[in-house]
């Protein structure tokens, strides 16, 4: 890596001679404009719009249009007397939890190397701040501009961000934010149901540019003269759901099967709803169970009642006979 700043952190006052390096690069396959015909590269010549004569860089200079065709020219002598303390130096101003940071502020990543017989106070700031589990806020000029950055650790370095100014962030402005959406609960728990299905630690090394990777085949073949073998191709994505419920599910449930889960009615994990509604269903079960018992615990009185019918039955019968006897014993007396 080639350095592309010198300078020094200065941590109250203490002063840190470092590099910095650009920790971060873009792998985009780059190409050439070229002229179809015989693939000659496409030039383009600084031209000025006044005289039409063809300008070098060294007759370039800024300009700052003003309206009215009228424009203000700027030159590297008046970009050097502008007031930069942080010129040369990366000025610690505050530290602060890194969660107070909005990520969205962030914009690029450099690391710093300690430089010279700088690397014992570099590593003492290391230190401390992995340790204050904090994040140091500091001014630094890049490029002559000034810019608001943070300073914390990765992976034992010091790594710079650059942050954009709280006047670079747009505001976002569209329609549907002052309409009065209702969600209902049943589509939230599904959508959360459907968020802990996909849930997940983050590895970026898990994730691939196929994009990229399938232009470099493309190219490859090409150079040797070889088909062009056409990638698979991607799985269109659905349609915009009408049945915003219904569409949840099934996402619920493709997710499972991703990960070799059975789906909610098989057994699986269930969902925040077959799961109230699973628990419905055992609350009226057990409100109905003290019915059947009851009704079992009075099943056998009524056999005990059908049992004791036969005896009245045959004591019944043997009264009338105890009344037929009686006008004999009356017959006796009288005679």
């Amino acid at each position: 890596m080639r350095a592309i700043w010198k300078g020094a952190v200065s941590f109250g006052l203490v002063s840190i001679g470092v590099k910095l390096y650009s920790a971060t690069e873009e792998k985009d396959i780059r190409f050439h404009q070229v002229h179809r015909e015989d693939g000659g590269r496409i030039r383009y010549k600084r031209t000025c719009q006044v005289c039409g004569e063809e300008v070098t860089y060294d007759d370039i200079a800024k300009g700052y249009d003003i309206g009215g065709g009228e424009m203000v020219i700027l030159t590297d002598e008046d970009f050097a007397e502008l007031p930069l303390s942080s010129s040369r130096a990366i000025d610690v101003l505050e530290f602060v939890p890194a969660e107070q940071v909005d990520p969205i502020l962030y914009n690029k990543a450099y690391f710093l190397e300690p430089e010279g017989t700088a690397a014992k106070p570099y590593v003492l700031l290391r230190n401390a701040l992995a340790d204050s589990e904090r994040v140091a806020i500091v001014k630094v000029a890049l490029r002559q501009r000034e810019q608001l950055a943070t300073l914390r650790v990765h992976e034992g370095v010091l790594l710079l961000n650059t942050m954009l100014w709280p006047d670079e962030i747009r505001k976002p402005d569209f329609g549907f934010l002052d309409e009065d959406l209702k969600v209902r609960p049943p589509e939230l728990a599904m959508a959360s149901s459907l968020i802990d299905s996909m849930a997940g630690e983050f590895d970026a090394d898990a994730f691939t540019d196929d994009y990229r990777a399938a232009l470099q085949e493309v190219i490859d073949a090409k150079v040797e003269g070889r088909e062009v073998v056409q990638p698979e191709e991607v799985e269109e994505a659905p349609a915009a759901a009408v049945d915003l419920m219904a569409a949840l599910k099934a996402s619920v449930e493709r997710a499972k099967a991703a990960r070799g889960e059975a789906p909610a009615g098989g057994g699986g994990e269930p969902t925040p709803i077959s799961a109230a509604r699973s628990a419905q269903k055992k609350a009226a079960e057990k409100k109905a169970a003290p019915k059947k018992t009851a009704e079992k615990k009075a099943a056998p009185k009524k056999t005990a009642a059908k049992k004791a019918a036969p005896k009245k039955a045959a004591e019944g019968e043997k009264k009338p006979a105890a009344k037929k006897a009686a006008p004999k014993k009356a017959a006796r007396k009288t005679a």
